[in-house]
């Protein structure tokens, strides 16, 4: 193996809902609990990157997991931790939930 090149690879809010539609993608909210309360992603699970494990993401049963946060900075932090864990979750939303906003996809409150 060469070395630890591990990648993150981008996604665009219209990927990620398109994917979760068709049952392709598992979208993981790193966000924190108080944020997710205000304003969540339909659909995603919830594993906050102040207490992340790889281990703590539910099986996605043959999806592809992808992470999402507010602005995708954290969601590339855990695609990484997860990668350094023996993960091969190398997705992530690209600018998280404001991007999502911005390309006018819905969002539910109350986590």
């Amino acid at each position: 193996m060469a070395d630890q090149g591990y990648r993150v690879h981008d996604l665009t809010p219209l990927e990620v809902s398109r994917g979760m539609a068709e049952g392709r993608y598992l979208l993981v909210d790193v966000r924190e609990p108080n944020e997710v309360a205000v304003e969540a992603y339909p659909g995603a699970v919830v594993v906050p990157l102040s207490s992340f494990d790889p281990k703590g993401i539910p099986d996605p049963e043959g999806k592809q997991v992808v992470f999402a946060c507010r602005s995708g900075k954290r969601s590339v932090t855990a695609s990484l931790a997860a990668q350094t864990g023996g993960f091969a979750y190398d997705k992530h939303l690209a600018g998280g939930i404001l991007a999502w906003k911005a390309a006018g996809l819905p969002t539910k409150s109350g986590g």
